[in-house]
């Protein structure tokens, strides 16, 4: 038994980080956990944390995400989200910018309430979305909205790197001042000659193209939808490359028919943050919904297992709610759930399923 296992002991029932954190919040032995040490509001509707993490911090690959938790009316809440910066250069700091979604409980509280100070929960790095090992020789970066986190961090890991490959970055945002680190982009294009960074901007916006834009940095207001031909104007090589998307749910559809119809879908990465799932169909919903730790029973109502939880008064443990982090996964005793995402049902007794992504079909006992 190591030191800290012994005094884990003397400090029953709590664990020792329990004690610990009445010193100060982000003081922990076992737990990971950050100090936020940077608020930037500069991009409207979003807010960027700079944070500091504790020792046990192990850095990310560019593209992973992260989640964190935050203490809202008591409750403990989790969401993932992606740091923006480049892998690899011992930065003991991660930077994360997060939008406030209408309806995002967490993202609204950070941007309204974040203030250096404030600790969070924090979980190690994940995800399969990152760049290879060699580099490939040819990248293409696609992104809209909130969807350029983890683009950004590959670019600025590839410009860190001193990349020499060629490389596109199209992003699509509403206008000029909702592009998060634009002035960052400016200057990677400045100084890397074989990077191409296109924004796009599909409704027209009252700011004029600007003439002194960095080369390598080209702006398109009112037009600039994705499609076949926006792709080789902006990558004409975009067969031999990997390419690296995420973005909304229409931007990504479109980019997947684009590759699917030139069988390059191999070739094309993807992370979403938003899923698509299929509707609850509320007159098809029969049954009840047992939740057997809890003594609770409900009508089905045809929403997902969380939100049913959720609705029959239940704090199930959820960290992005869409089938991403695993954090709301709990037994399905007996009965049938439907996954919201594939439409595949399955009715084995005893497995864990993801609360957030199924939704019963008929009598269900959920072990929560």
């Amino acid at each position: 038994m190591d030191l800290i296992d012994l005094v884990q002991t003397l400090t029953t029932p709590h664990p020792l980080d329990r004690y610990l954190e009445l010193v100060h919040p982000a003081l922990t032995v076992r737990q990971l956990r950050a100090e936020v040490v940077g608020v930037d509001r500069s991009t409207p509707g979003s807010v960027t944390l700079t944070l500091r993490p504790t020792r046990r911090w192990r850095g990310h690959a560019a593209g992973q995400f992260v989640q964190i938790g935050v203490v809202i009316d008591g409750v403990r809440h989790t969401r993932c989200y992606s740091p923006i910066d480049p892998e690899g250069l011992g930065d003991k700091h991660i930077r994360l910018t997060v939008k406030s979604h209408p309806g995002g409980l967490v993202s609204h509280h950070l941007y309204r309430n974040a203030a250096p100070g404030m600790v969070v929960d924090l979980a190690p790095a994940s995800g399969v979305f990152r760049l290879p090992e060699p580099r490939p020789g040819r990248v293409l970066l696609i992104s809209g909205g909130s969807g350029i986190t983890p683009v950004l961090s590959m670019l600025r890991t590839l410009a860190a790197e001193g990349y020499r490959g060629e490389l596109t970055f199209l992003h699509y945002a509403k206008s000029p001042v909702h592009v998060p680190h634009r002035a960052e982009l400016e200057s990677i294009a400045k100084a890397h000659d074989n990077f191409r960074i296109e924004l796009r901007y599909p409704r027209r916006h009252p700011e004029p193209q600007r003439a002194d834009a960095p080369v390598g940095c080209t702006e398109i207001s009112g037009g600039g939808h994705f499609d076949y031909d926006e792709l080789t104007r902006v990558a004409p090589w975009f067969a031999d490359a990997q390419t690296y998307l995420c973005g909304p749910p229409a931007l990504m559809a479109a980019v997947r028919r684009v590759y699917e119809a030139e069988e390059l879908a191999d070739r094309l990465h993807t992370e979403e943050f938003t899923v698509a799932l299929a509707p609850a169909h509320d007159a098809e919903a029969t049954g009840t919904v047992r939740f057997s730790a809890s003594g609770i029973t409900a009508a089905n109502s045809g929403a997902s297992l969380l939100e049913q939880a959720e609705s029959a008064g239940l704090t199930p443990e959820f960290g992005c709610r869409m089938g991403i982090c695993f954090s709301c996964t709990a037994v399905r005793r007996s009965g049938c759930t439907r996954n919201l995402r594939t439409g595949e049902t399955d009715s084995d007794p005893d497995q864990p399923v993801q609360l957030c992504i199924n939704a019963p079909v008929g009598d269900v006992d959920i072990a929560i």
